[in-house]
This record gives C-alpha cells, sequence and structure tokens, in this order.
C-alpha cells in the first residue's frame, strides 16, 4: 500500500509539473511571438526608427523578450534539474536582475519623452533625439549594472571557491546570500522606487495640468503617464514578491508548489504580457503597421502622431 501511495504521490507531482511547465512555455511563446512582431515592424519602417518614443519603447519589448526567455529557462530548470551549478546560476540570475531593473527606468524614460512632448513641444526636435535615446538606453543598463555587480564582488569576496563548484537551487537569495548583498539590494530597490514615482508622478501632474486646456494629444499623453504608472505598480511586485510568498503560504499551508507557481505568473509573466497590450497595440501609429505586417494588412499607413 506505501508503494502503491508512494507512486501515485509522484505521479501527481510529474503531471503538476508538466502541467504548470506546459503553461509557462505557451504563455512565454505567445508573449514573445506578439513581442517578436512588434520588433520586425519596427525593423522594417524608417518611420517608427526615426521617432525616439518608438526606439523607447522597442528597447523595453526586447528587454521583456530577454526576461522572459531567462525567466521560464530559470522556471523550468528548478523543476528538471532541481538545482545547478552556482556558477550557471549566477550569470542567469545576474542576466534576470539586469532586466528587471531596466523595466522601471525605461517606464520612467518614457514618461519624460511625453512630458517634453506635450509641456514642451518646441524643444522636443532638440531635446528628444535618437542619439539622446540610445543614450537613456546606455544609462539605463550603465544604473542597472551599478545595482547588479556589487553583489557579484561581494559574493566573489565573502565565498571559497568550492561554492561556486558547487550546485544549488537557483534563487537570488541562495545565491547572493551574504547580508551586505541584501542590505545594499533593498537599499537600492527602495532608491529605485521611489526616484521613477516621483518621476511619474512629476510628470503626470504637469502634463494634467496642461491637459485642461483641452488638447488632445496632452489628454491622451496623461493617459499613457497614466498606463506607465499601472505598469510600475505590475513590476513593484517582484520586490514584493518574498512577502507575498511568506502571506499565501500561511494562507494556504499545503500547497507550496501552487503558490509558487502563482507568484510567477504574477509578478514575472505578467507585467511581460501587459506592456505590449499598452503601449504597442493600444498606439494607432504603431497598431496600423503591426496589422500591416503581421495581419497581412497592406493598407497605407501614413505617418500619424499619437501620444496613446
Amino acid at each position: 500500500m506505501n508503494v502503491s501511495g508512494s507512486y501515485q504521490e509522484q505521479e501527481s507531482w510529474y503531471r503538476d509539473a508538466f502541467i504548470k511547465n506546459l503553461t509557462v512555455v505557451l504563455l512565454g511563446i505567445v508573449i514573445n511571438y506578439i513581442n517578436g512582431g512588434m520588433v520586425h515592424t519596427f525593423h522594417r519602417e524608417e518611420v517608427l526608427r526615426a521617432n525616439p518614443r518608438y526606439v523607447l519603447f522597442i528597447h523595453l519589448v526586447v528587454n521583456d523578450m530577454i526576461q522572459l526567455f531567462i525567466t521560464i529557462s530559470l522556471f523550468i530548470c528548478t523543476y528538471v534539474f532541481l538545482t545547478i551549478n552556482v556558477s550557471v546560476c549566477c550569470l542567469l540570475m545576474t542576466a534576470a536582475v539586469f532586466t528587471t531593473q531596466n523595466t522601471p527606468l525605461n517606464l520612467a524614460t518614457m514618461a519624460v519623452e511625453c512630458y517634453v512632448a506635450v509641456c514642451l513641444p518646441l524643444r522636443y526636435a532638440t531635446v528628444c533625439t535618437l542619439r539622446r535615446a540610445h543614450l537613456a538606453i546606455g544609462l539605463m543598463w550603465a544604473t542597472s549594472a551599478l545595482t547588479v555587480l556589487p553583489d557579484l564582488f561581494i559574493l566573489l569576496a565573502t565565498e571559497p571557491l568550492s561554492f561556486f563548484l558547487s550546485r544549488v537551487f537557483c534563487d537570488r537569495d541562495r545565491v547572493f546570500r551574504s547580508i551586505y548583498s541584501v542590505a545594499k539590494r533593498d537599499a537600492t530597490n527602495i532608491t529605485l522606487l521611489v526616484t521613477v514615482w516621483l518621476t511619474l508622478l512629476y510628470t503626470y501632474f504637469n502634463i494634467l495640468f496642461v491637459a485642461r486646456s483641452a488638447s488632445t494629444d496632452a489628454k491622451k499623453a496623461c493617459n499613457t503617464v497614466l498606463l506607465h504608472g499601472f505598469q510600475m505598480l505590475l513590476c513593484m511586485m517582484v520586490y514584493v514578491q518574498p512577502m507575498m510568498l511568506k502571506s499565501l503560504i500561511q494562507l494556504f499551508p499545503g500547497s507550496f508548489s501552487g503558490v509558487q507557481f502563482t507568484s510567477f505568473v504574477l509578478t514575472q509573466i505578467l507585467p511581460r504580457f501587459v506592456n505590449p497590450i499598452l503601449y504597442g497595440l493600444r498606439d494607432k501609429t504603431f497598431r496600423r503597421y503591426l496589422k500591416k505586417y503581421i495581419l497581412g494588412w497592406s493598407r497605407p499607413c501614413g505617418r500619424m502622431k499619437s501620444f496613446s
């Protein structure tokens, strides 16, 4: 009876793992297919490539594609291998944190672009250039590097060589486990989120003030910044994930695996799914070109100005 019961439990575990991994992989394929269509559309149209707004947007899309691929790979590894080499885990975790930190910075930069377009229209052509858009993207990665690379240096300074040759369940807290890394991470996250939120609030209220003059473009830009704020709320779930996990486990003590899966979908996949809908499909200009290449619609596409 014990052997039969053990076999049934093992069969149930494999079935549960297969369903969860299949769900995650299918969601990842669908999201990256949509995002890939947007990247393809962007590179095919000079009108989009010449606009700093779409340069920033496509960077957000590519960043999401990289993050989704890495996080889903890590999710699958936890079921297939359970533990992986610490050195490999460090590389994957570093890339995942890089892209995670880039998202709020990208949203803040896009909000600033909207602010300049609406509140400083006469200076838009000189302030928002392709060169400055690329420079802003470089600064995003440099800022993310300053938040991630110290963890690697602390790890190299505090852990013996044998640790890097061992195998571990690939989780940030289990790899970057020094108290210095934890303290630095908390301080960095707070500073980053406060800075981004202040940027969003400043741009929103300034655009809102201009929107009272009944400018259609200003009202659209105001709605866009609100959507940036909504996306930021989704991104913030990554930072509260440990507390959310503890709370859910206390509420559902017998469903640890289910809680982890739900937490992963909410914090890693849902924000990536919302991005193309909020910014790409909602934008009239981008949507028209996207229909042309993805759905085969060949209607002539004129250049239109849109803040949605």
